[in-house]
């Protein structure tokens, strides 16, 4: 089942890429890709299981990256000065991506979703179902954590990948990629590293913009700690995490989960931060059956 090719949404001062699978009537499942991934990064077969069971599946750019709206009259965002306590260089909040999240539904005409994000998408996520909990049917939050900094924390080898100086030539910007991947990714399942390299090389001709990516990453940064707001959350949820990220360490995802109330709880076996290719089957069918009770519920 292919997509719908690539359209863009008006979503307040930016343009968001995005692109629908499956019937329109299906509940819809809006997936949140996470820091300096494009929506290549949900892979279409995922999407594409997710459809031939029923759902409208929309995924998108978030601001900043791939094929949406780069803010390039905007400075650089410097991690290093908003580490030391500087915030002079965050152009936009996590709020602001959870705002253009809540305007693309509003644009597709999609009074409530399911949602689903994946690290800072699986923050964005969260704060959708905070700030506007009538938009949102059911949570699916994935390798991400709450906000606060004594969990989820990355191992040094993993931080000193993601924040290694950005690459000059295409070439590269695959190497340093696949590196990313082979450092963050599943070191329970097989590495793929042609798939990477050919994830990459897309994901470099579509757009590549690392100072979109600093800015992306200080919002992520200066993100408030969401542990006791989610307390007070009343959706179905399903938190998804890694035994094995050394990115966003899996305490974050229990933390998450005890977080939520009622919040389900799937720690996968050998997964990092990243989405093997083994795993989409069992990741499909778990959205689906959250879909699914979240439909059935009452309201």
């Amino acid at each position: 089942m292919a997509g719908t090719g690539v359209r863009w949404a008006t979503a307040g001062d930016v343009e968001l890429a995005f692109e629908t699978f499956g019937r329109p009537a299906g509940p819809p499942v809006l997936l949140i890709m996470g820091l300096a991934m494009q929506m290549l990064g949900w892979p279409q077969e995922l999407c594409t299981d997710l459809a031939r069971r029923g759902h409208h599946v929309i995924r998108y750019d978030n601001r900043d990256i791939g094929l949406s709206t780069h803010l390039d009259h905007l400075p650089a965002g410097d991690a290093a000065a908003v580490m030391r306590g500087d915030r002079s260089s965050v152009a936009y909040t996590i709020g602001d991506l959870a705002l253009d999240a809540v305007r693309l539904m509003d644009a597709l005409g999609l009074g409530r979703a399911h949602l689903v994000g994946a690290s800072l998408g699986g923050a964005i996520a969260q704060t959708v179902a905070l700030s506007h909990p009538h938009r949102v049917r059911s949570l699916t939050s994935i390798m991400a954590s709450t906000g606060d900094r004594r969990v989820g924390t990355s191992t040094p080898r993993a931080m000193a990948a993601v924040l290694a100086p950005p690459a000059r030539t295409r070439e590269a910007a695959i190497a340093r990629a696949v590196h990313i991947a082979r450092v963050v990714g599943s070191t329970g399942f097989p590495f793929d590293e042609e798939a990477a390299r050919d994830r990459a090389a897309c994901a470099y001709d579509r757009g590549y913009d690392p100072a979109g990516v600093s800015r992306q990453l200080v919002a992520l940064l200066t993100a408030p700690d969401r542990t006791a707001r989610l307390r007070t959350l009343a959706v179905p949820s399903l938190v998804i995490h890694g035994d094995r990220d050394p990115l966003v360490s899996p305490d974050g995802g229990r933390a998450t989960a005890a977080a939520i109330p009622g919040a389900e709880l799937l720690l996968v076996e050998g997964m990092g931060h990243d989405l093997p290719r083994a795993v989409w089957p069992r990741l499909a069918e778990r959205i689906a059956a959250l879909v699914a009770r979240a439909e059935a519920a009452p309201g």
